[in-house]
């Protein structure tokens, strides 16, 4: 995410390193290289030109020059501008109403259909449990049972008519449905064109007049740049919408798109998509975004993500069975597949600080996992409860049933001792505030 901007950003910055003193020179050629950056991540030459202009004039009322720590001065005060370009600040859905009703809009192929259900996921967490999914998308032939696939994998009930062709017509019957059930959220996913037509509008233009949602998202691809942007803008012109979308951010998007759109069409970016996964779906907070784009991390949603996903009973279980020596490898596997539900690894490694830039060309797998799980798969129960059984014959039995060598097998247990050595030094003091921090528990 943002790895090629980020990049260039650092390298900007580096010309103030370079010098032994802060001048004027070299912060309008620091400056000129961050613009050069903007430019090269699809930001728009007037959006990049406002930008490096703020900043500049807030370094030198600021007295960046005169600073002990000018460069460091400069970094904050470009996050800042960032996270303002950005919104400033998070804004999230209105959930007013019995039931709540969300509009998905957006062109084809935006992700509208995935997000649904990641919207539909993500609102289960926060207690509202009964979502329906109303499939609206009468034209694309596999449109229902795509979105049929996304209802079951997040729980969620789906109404669909095959047999009726007008899409305001399932709107209102799905609305009735919803209260005659008594679901809590509805979200209506709509048909999208290649690109906006007249047709299209009038279409979710009727719809939303039919059904009053509490709440119209426009879903865009970040991977299309400038073009989300333009796309945004011509669509907000023609209905009125609340919140963007932002998807595929976790592909190879350069970043302009959610630098810019805000700006455009003063509509905030309220939720990113970050991944295939349904929990892959995070709340947009300008800020912290900033923060990851210069490299400093983002510690606060990397717990956020901890908390959503690790179940607290299951926490206090595991900090007791490693009290005891009774933590084995099923709860080891455990712990992994609750990491693996936190999203792509290689983004959760740039929330670390420091550590975004050390990754920036490593290639890390989501697969990552797949050789220990089907490891400790070829582990008998008794194996798999009892650590300290394993021998040299049983290993070359557990190398032979997973299809890994003695050298991997070797490998993991290595680290299964290392994790349970040091998850003991972690159970007293700020390791256990750290790790309570982490689990939820606090």
């Amino acid at each position: 995410m943002f790895d090629t901007l980020s990049s260039k950003l650092d390298k900007a910055f580096q010309v103030l390193k370079g010098h032994g003193k802060i001048t004027e020179i070299n912060v309008a050629e620091t400056l000129k290289e961050v613009r050069r950056a903007l430019l090269d991540a699809d930001v728009s030459f007037k959006i990049a030109k406002e930008f490096t202009a703020r900043v500049k004039d807030k370094a030198l009322g600021q007295k960046v020059l005169t600073s002990l720590q000018p460069g460091q001065l400069l970094v904050k005060i470009v996050k800042d501008e960032l996270a303002e370009l950005m919104g400033s600040e998070a804004v999230g859905i209105n959930l007013q109403g019995k039931p709540i009703v969300i509009l998905m809009a957006g062109l084809q192929g935006s992700g509208k259909t995935t997000f649904s259900g990641k919207l539909a996921l993500h609102l289960k967490k926060k207690h509202y449990k009964k979502p329906l999914l109303v499939a609206c998308d009468v034209y694309r032939p596999a449109a229902i049972d795509q979105l049929g696939i996304v209802a079951e994998q997040v729980g969620a009930a789906l109404y669909e008519d095959r047999e009726e062709k007008n899409p305001v017509a399932i709107a209102k019957a799905a609305l009735e449905k919803a209260k005659t059930d008594q679901h809590d959220v509805v979200i209506i996913d709509t048909a999208g064109r290649l690109a906006i037509d007249e047709v299209l509008m009038e279409e979710i233009k009727a719809i939303h007049t039919a059904v009053r949602p509490s709440e119209t998202l426009f879903v865009v691809d970040a991977m299309t740049g400038q073009d989300a942007v333009n796309t945004a803008k011509a669509f907000h012109d023609l209905l009125d919408f609340d919140g963007v979308i932002l998807t595929k951010l976790d592909g190879d998007a350069r970043g302009g798109a959610a630098l810019t759109i805000k700006s455009v069409v003063k509509k905030p970016i309220k939720f990113i998509g970050t991944g295939e996964k349904m929990e892959a779906l995070d709340i947009f907070y300008p800020d912290r975004m900033a923060e990851r784009i210069l490299g400093m991390g983002d510690v606060v949603s990397l717990v956020e993500r901890a908390q959503e996903q690790f179940d607290q009973e299951q926490a206090r279980r595991i900090n007791k069975k490693i009290a005891t020596n009774q933590f084995g490898y099923d709860d080891f596997l455990s712990q992994i597949q609750q990491v693996k539900k936190m999203g792509n690894m290689k983004d959760l490694m740039g929330m670390i600080p420091g550590v975004g830039k050390m990754m920036k060309d490593v290639d890390i797998d989501d697969d990552a996992f797949k050789g220990i799980e089907v490891i400790i798969g070829s582990m008998t129960p008794k194996e798999r409860s009892q650590p300290q059984l394993m021998n040299h014959s049983r290993k070359q039995r557990i190398a032979r049933g997973s299809g890994r060598g003695m050298e991997e097998v070797n490998q993991l247990i290595k680290q299964f001792e290392q994790m349970n050595k040091m998850m003991k030094m972690m159970q007293g003091g700020k390791g256990k505030q750290l790790m309570q921090m982490f689990q939820g528990l606090k």
